[in-house]
């Protein structure tokens, strides 16, 4: 019955996390024909121009609200599967320990960094980028763990392409905060001196214009 019940109970974080990622998909879709009615209106005087880095970034931030949202839910998603299958594998008491990390991790994915990451506001979505890459680190660290131990009543093999799932999610969280710009990476140094250069073209100054004249065919008597 404990077993039943904790299936039961990530079925429906699962479910949770499903609605969650449905909703926001759907608020951030309709907002472009509310912004498309708005501008059909008559005005008396000339509509502001905007910049087109203002234009660029709103853009970035939807595009990054698809696609970071739905690996966010995603990989929640996953993580709970990959839990409750190997939970099935040896059900028990003692077993259920590796279904804290998943429900812990879809939690917070679900109800903290996926609003924020689609949530439209760059804030918001940095924050939220940064929370779920800890997660996926946190959550890798929990599939070595698993992998590393003498003795799993579940294959291991799931657990490794629970860790391949984890560090996909790592490098495109990651990804995302370094390409859109929401953090910066330090520059390197310039150097103190200056490298060697190598002169090619020692050739150049060859007259090579006889090499490509043909000569006259010999007139025959």
């Amino acid at each position: 019955m404990k077993s039943v019940a904790l299936i039961l109970i990530l079925v429906a974080t699962a479910s949770t996390c499903l609605e969650a990622f449905s909703t926001k998909k759907f608020s951030v879709i309709s907002q472009q024909p509310s912004r498309s009615a708005h501008t059909t209106r008559p005005r008396q005087q000339p509509p502001r121009h905007t910049s087109s880095s203002s234009l660029s970034l709103a853009a970035d931030l939807e595009t990054v609200a698809l696609v970071a949202g739905q690996e966010n839910y995603g990989f929640a998603i996953v993580g709970l599967i990959e839990a409750g299958w190997s939970f099935s594998q040896a059900p028990s008491f003692s077993h259920a320990k590796v279904l804290i990390p998943a429900a812990v991790s879809a939690v917070v994915l679900c109800a903290i960094s996926g609003p924020m990451i689609t949530s439209g506001d760059a804030s918001s979505v940095a924050l939220g980028l940064e929370i779920a890459t800890v997660v996926s680190l946190l959550m890798g660290a929990s599939y070595v763990f698993r992998m590393l131990a003498p003795y799993s009543p579940s294959p291991k093999e799931i657990a490794f392409g629970g860790l391949l799932i984890a560090i996909a999610g790592f490098f495109s969280f990651s990804q995302n905060l370094i390409v859109d710009g929401f953090i910066n990476l330090p520059s390197l140094p310039a150097l103190p001196f200056e490298l060697p250069q190598l002169e090619l073209g020692q050739g150049n100054d060859i007259d090579t214009s006889s090499m490509f004249n043909i000569a006259p065919n010999a007139s025959t008597e």
